[in-house]
């Protein structure tokens, strides 16, 4: 295949950054995405050029390392896929492909194609967890739940925290992730007890980090790779509201 990369490179936060052109040679509509930037940059390395920075770690979409903008998609063309999970045959030969990385306030850019998603990891320290002590892990049929909730609980839990959301919404907000968060923790009764705390510190930390608020877009589930679905902003927003009204002194 033959394929032209406009490709985001910027030296750092500070920089203003700029598109820069490459053609790299010997892809194949077999190799990944991710294996494609890897044989652009061995050529690159081998004409002493700079090799473009980009995140990974996995390669198979369940760490949400990755995150490319892929012809102004997050993570690319194909629905529910990740970047490391898309193939060249989804290109044609010929094509011209961009690749910018997340933009919004909350993640600056460090280098290239890589954002710093501290932001993320803030969010979660206010309130993803439960307190009490857990001890050895219990029988699976000790605690009856609810087939509904558990099913419910398991489709939020099945964000990966990769922030396409932020990246695909006009808003940058954060909204669909924190909700996933919040909800996979407060459909269970392990996560009920702080329920209402959890949902109010949670939306404090994506407020402070700068995010945009949701304007019901419903870009953030168009290319979210898992489909979490807009039902659990909804229910974030129910929840924020009881735990608004019923706080105490807080």
């Amino acid at each position: 295949m033959k394929v032209t990369l406009h490709v985001w490179r910027q030296k750092d936060s500070a920089d203003e950054g700029r598109f820069v052109r490459y053609n790299p040679e010997g892809i194949h509509a077999d190799m990944s995405f991710l294996e494609m930037l890897d044989v652009t940059n061995e050529q690159l390395i081998g004409r002493g050029e700079e090799p473009i920075a980009f995140d990974h770690d996995c390669r198979e979409g369940i760490c949400g390392t990755c995150g490319l903008v892929i012809n102004g998609r997050p993570h690319g063309p194909r629905a529910a896929t990740t970047a490391c999970q898309l193939h060249m045959r989804s290109f044609r030969d010929g094509d011209e492909i961009t690749i910018e990385p997340w933009r919004a306030r909350a993640f600056p850019v460090l280098r290239d194609l890589v954002v710093d998603r501290t932001a993320f990891d803030q969010i979660i320290q206010a309130g993803g967890f439960i307190s009490v002590p857990t001890g050895s892990a219990p029988d699976g049929n000790a605690i009856p739940i609810r087939k509904a909730d558990a099913d419910r609980a398991m489709d939020a839990a099945a964000c990966i925290g990769c922030a396409a959301c932020v990246a695909a919404c006009p808003n940058a907000s954060a909204m669909l992730f924190v909700s996933a968060k919040v909800s996979h923790l407060g459909l269970l009764p392990q996560g009920r007890p702080e329920r209402r705390e959890r949902v109010r510190k949670m939306v404090a930390a994506m407020d402070d980090a700068g995010f945009g608020g949701c304007t019901n877009h419903g870009e953030c589930e168009a290319a979210c790779p898992k489909e979490i679905s807009l039902e659990f902003i909804a229910r974030m927003n129910r929840d924020y509201l009881r735990a608004s009204l019923t706080a105490r002194g807080k």
